[in-house]
Parts: structure tokens; C-alpha cells; sequence
């Protein structure tokens, strides 16, 4: 049995190294995958901030679906949540190192976007005047993103 030559192997590196790639952005993704995730860790970036104060800045936002994206943004360890021992109790939320991480990028997704947006504008605009409303919906045969319960415990994310 022969040993596969040097670009065979290199090759095959290299296609490892882009799946795993692959699955870490996937996964990076994910974690903002929600409605209200990359609205929460905006508000977030300004400082710490008690509950209703989020509720308030994020409107319409309901409080159960405020409370279940901070319960997942805590859980995969975006934001850090900090009862104090009061009567009545006070509880601040605040991202983490991790949550904070994610600005940089965010940003540039955000700048992408109005370039993005700018650049199609044009022409959505005559698709628009011949009588449709919206972009087209993107179709995909993948699943949606899984909760990070459902992640594997090798994922680093």
C-alpha cells in the first residue's frame, strides 16, 4: 500500500480545514440566529442595563420573547445577568468578553448591508413599480440553525 503523495495530503488538509471553517462560522451564526439577538446585543453595547430598560428600547419586543432570547444569549455566554441581593431584587444584564467579541464584525456585517442595500436599490426599485413589494424569499435546502443544546460538545462554540 502506497503513501499518498504531498498534494493529496495537502489537498485533504485543506478540506478539512474548510469544513471546520465552515461549521465554526455556522455555528458563530447561529448564536445570533434569533429575531431579537443582534437587537439585544446592540442595546447591550451601550452599557449595562436592567431588564425593563431593554424592554423598553427594544419595542415591540414582549417581555417572554425578551426573557427567552437573554435566557439563550446567557446560555450560549453573550451576556452575563447580575442579581443583586435588594428588595426588591435588581437584575442587570451585560455582555460578556464573548458578547462584546462579536461588535467588530457586527459592524461590518452592518456596513456590507448599507452597501449592499445602496447598490440593489435601483433595481428593487423597478421591481417594486411593476407591482411587487418585497425582495424574493431565499430558499435553501439546509436546516435551520440548531439551539447550542444541540450542539456537539467538541464545537468550541
Amino acid at each position: 500500500m502506497s503513501t499518498p503523495s504531498l498534494p493529496i495530503r495537502a489537498r485533504e488538509k485543506r478540506l478539512a480545514e474548510r469544513a471546520r471553517s465552515g461549521r465554526l462560522i455556522r455555528d458563530s451564526i447561529c448564536l445570533l440566529s434569533s429575531k431579537w439577538a443582534v437587537d439585544v446585543l446592540l442595546a447591550l453595547g451601550d452599557g449595562t442595563r436592567r431588564y425593563h430598560e431593554l424592554l423598553e428600547d427594544l419595542s415591540p419586543i414582549s417581555e417572554k420573547v425578551l426573557t427567552q432570547t437573554l435566557r439563550a444569549m446567557e446560555r450560549d455566554g453573550l451576556v452575563a445577568r447580575r442579581v443583586h441581593a435588594e428588595v426588591p431584587p435588581r437584575v442587570e444584564y451585560a455582555l460578556t468578553s464573548l458578547g462584546a467579541s462579536m461588535a467588530p464584525p457586527l459592524k461590518a456585517l452592518g456596513s456590507w448591508s448599507l452597501a449592499v442595500w445602496a447598490a440593489t436599490m435601483p433595481s428593487w426599485s423597478k421591481v417594486r413599480a411593476r407591482g411587487t413589494t418585497a425582495r424574493p424569499a431565499a430558499t435553501s435546502s439546509r436546516k435551520p440553525c440548531s439551539t447550542s443544546a444541540g450542539r456537539s460538545e467538541a464545537s468550541p462554540l
